[in-house]
């Protein structure tokens, strides 16, 4: 593998153009060997530089008062939440791992953005996972999906930290290439926070803890960054394998020893491994490095620098103590039966130095190598697809409206489909109890969790309509981004801050790269009209096979925050007296793109929910402030099935029955299936009792909102619908039966 001189037919193997081969000779002043450009591939690659996204990535908002470390600054973005603590939270992918190799792939996922969070000294407490998976009733898209989801739980499992919620959505333009998105989310003390930089500490030592290092995951960077073939199923060894007993006992280690302030900085190995910590860490302290290799505990025998440098074994991290503290870092990794083992020394000249058996085996300024460095920045071709304009001619009204005998079988093939009915089989896999911090668990609309020792909550949503984004890419992460605030105020929490993980085809492709850059458009719009952060994220290009590219998939992480989890709503209320239930926002429901378009007409086209980001903000803002007045028993968004689906889901949730009239909407919306499973935006289900009710109504009509009676709870253990002419009634338990039936078969 290793060579003194390298060509550019080299150079393009490892996914280099002729372009950047000529700029790292620049660099470098002379050619560069085998080791070199191993790394700069590594480096370079889309999924650590973000080459073709870091420009557009700059227009998105990230400024708040809140924030403790700027988007790209640390490995996970940082808000205050008050009374001396973080909340820390970031979202990754692992999709082409998980295509190769899905349950490794998955776990290792988890691992990783694990690793994010507890290296910034944050305790994880929660996590999601937002799944894109191609029908399992093909073999091959079942075996992707049921291991991925148990790679998932094993290594979440083992880790303890509880799954607070999460998403689940089946297409076929996922089948060859499934999407695994993994966020966590983790408290820390202001005064216990780390930092992945050497902090310009000249002459300080450095560390590497952990694992040992292995061939496992070289060239995963570079994987990542290039389209699925025939041939990556061939790419085993770009797929790291996870240990997750090592990682609980790696982020034991490094907790205890940030809080005993022995650290200056501390870093994940993650994608490129060693080449990506060193040189990260160097270059936010604006140092150099000089690293000896012979000194890295190896798994493996005869492994040589280019193999050290690139592997992405697991569980591993590089960490520089202060100085007179190296024993006792080294003590408490050692009584955590894990590796700590000197490495290098922090030099002032800004180079990363690598050394082997005694020869000098890499010699690289470390500023070249990363993102906002010498790293290369593109903005490619924009052309706008063509189909975008195709899909928007589509008219509704030349679908057959539903009768009202059609209706009543229509809701429970919609709540056993793939894409509504119960994630149970998932969520029951991952342990929700651990910790003793679920509040509102997996399964309703947004997760809640309480903060150890404190009245204080987080809510967490990770949401995207895939669809809505293929058809209006602009407004469909517009929505993406409305929809995640919208479940993390159904749970009473107010939205707090965003990551994001951006899944889209190859960025080379011109038609690819404009809709990446109107979802971007999209997302930053949104979330600054909603006054929210950007704190960081992930960008996963090549998501595409020889079929073509996946749905673009712009998938929103949210947190918020509530000062009480006590005062949390769920989607069913929890009193025992009976209640009113209203459909409040901005009610326009449509039969384009809907889930019921796909489903019982196989269609994929439509004008997209019209959204309106003013009545969003309304509507949230309306809803929270309800919530802290104390006038609401319970708050259900609108989205995915429409509002049947959701009244559904709400007596499925619940113990009581509910009595809804839709007399009055059909004055508005006359069509069957529009009314009861087109969707919108803006929207809840709220309920109340029905001494608040015109405190409540004043309330959303003073914000410009809609406000509409639906009806009441009973105690018949039913879901009763009558309008002008019909009149439905289904059991609670028939509708369970039904929700509960979609996936289920899949995982036994």
């Amino acid at each position: 593998m290793e060579k003194e001189k390298v060509s550019l037919e080299d150079a393009k193997e490892h996914g280099l153009t002729e372009t950047e081969f000529v700029e790292i000779q620049k660099i470098l002043g002379r050619m560069p060997n085998s080791t070199e450009l191993g790394i700069f591939s590594a480096m370079w690659s889309e999924h650590c530089s973000y080459k073709n996204s870091i420009l557009k990535l700059k227009t998105l908002p990230t400024k708040s008062e809140k924030l403790l470390a700027q988007a790209g600054e640390e490995n996970a973005g940082a808000m205050d939440i008050g009374d001396g603590l973080a909340v820390v939270f970031k979202i990754e992918s692992h999709n082409h791992p998980t295509a190769v190799e899905p349950y490794q792939g998955a776990a290792t996922g988890v691992g990783g953005i694990m690793r994010d969070i507890f290296t910034m000294g944050a305790r994880p407490i929660t996590s999601l996972n937002s799944l894109r998976f191609g029908d399992p009733k093909e073999a091959r898209n079942k075996y992707l999906l049921t291991r991925a989801v148990k790679g998932i739980g094993d290594y979440g499992n083992s880790l303890g930290i509880a799954v607070g919620g999460g998403e689940l959505f089946i297409h076929p333009t996922f089948t060859k290439n499934p999407l695994v998105n993994a966020m966590t989310v983790g408290i820390a003390r202001h005064d216990q926070m780390a930092s992945a930089s050497t902090k310009g500490k000249v002459g300080f030592k450095v560390y590497i803890v952990g694992a040992t290092t292995g061939r496992d995951g070289i060239h995963g960077a570079s994987f990542a960054s290039k389209d699925l073939t025939k041939e990556s199923e061939e790419k085993r060894s770009a797929v790291q394998v996870g240990d997750p007993f090592m990682e609980k006992l790696l982020m034991e280690a490094s907790l205890e020893a940030i809080q005993k302030n022995l650290l200056v900085g501390i870093q994940d190995m993650g994608a490129a491994g060693i080449s990506c910590a060193t040189s990260e860490m160097s270059a936010k302290g604006k140092t150099g490095m000089d690293v000896d290799l012979d000194k890295v505990p190896l798994r493996e025998s005869d492994m040589n620098a280019y193999e050290i440098m690139l592997s992405e074994s697991q569980e591993r991290m590089l960490v520089i103590p202060e100085t007179g503290k190296e024993e006792e870092l080294v003590s408490i990794f050692h009584k955590w039966g894990l590796n700590a083992v000197e490495i290098g020394t922090v030099t002032g000249d800004g180079i990363l130095r690598i050394r082997k058996d005694g020869k000098l085996k890499a010699e690289i300024p470390a500023d070249s190598l990363v993102l906002g460095g010498g790293a290369p920045r593109y903005v490619r071709e924009e052309k706008r697809p063509a189909y975008l304009d195709e899909v928007t001619k589509f008219d509704p009204n030349k679908i057959n409206d539903l009768s009202k005998d059609t209706v009543s079988q229509t809701l429970n093939t919609l709540l056993s489909s793939l894409n509504i009915s119960s994630r149970r089989p998932l969520y029951e896999q991952y342990d929700t109890e651990v910790g003793l911090v679920k509040v509102v668990e997996p399964g309703e609309d947004g997760g809640l969790v309480r903060i150890p020792g404190t009245k204080k909550g987080i809510a967490v949503a990770t949401d995207c309509n895939s669809r809505y984004t293929y058809l209006n890419p602009y407004e469909g992460a517009q929505i993406a981004v409305c929809e995640s605030a919208r479940n993390v105020a159904a749970t009473g929490a107010e939205p707090y801050g965003v990551t994001n993980n951006l899944n889209f085809g190859n960025p080379y492709i011109p038609e690819n790269y404009y809709i990446f850059s109107e979802c971007v458009r999209g997302l930053g719009d949104a979330c600054r009209f909603l006054g929210l952060p950007v704190t960081g994220g992930n960008v996963s290009f090549y998501n595409e096979s020889p079929e073509g590219p996946v749905f673009p998939t712009p998938t929103i992480g949210m947190v918020g925050v509530i000062d009480d989890v006590a005062k949390g709503l769920h989607t069913y209320p929890r009193t025992k007296e009976d209640v009113v239930y209203a459909l409040v926002g901005e009610f326009q429901p449509t039969i384009s793109a809907s889930e019921y378009l796909y489903r019982f007409h196989g269609l994929d086209t439509g004008k997209i929910p019209t959204i309106s980001l003013t009545k969003e903000k309304a509507a949230i803002d309306t809803l929270i402030s309800c919530r802290k007045e104390g006038l609401l028993t319970s708050a259900k968004d609108l989205s995915l099935g429409g509002l049947l689906v959701a009244l559904a889901k709400i007596v499925i949730s619940g113990t009581k029955g509910l009595e809804v009239n839709l007399e009055g909407l059909q004055k508005s919306f006359p069509r069957l299936d529009e009314l009861c499973f087109g969707e919108t935006g803006a929207s809840f289900v709220i309920s109340f009792l029905s001494k608040d009710e015109e405190k409540v109504k004043e309330k959303y009509t003073k914000a410009g909102l809609g406000f509409t009676t639906l009806g009441k709870s009973n105690s018949k253990s039913s879901l009763s619908v009558k309008g002008n002419g019909f009149q439905w009634e289904w059991t609670s338990k028939s509708l369970e039966t039904e929700f509960e039936a979609g996936l289920k078969g899949y995982f036994e």
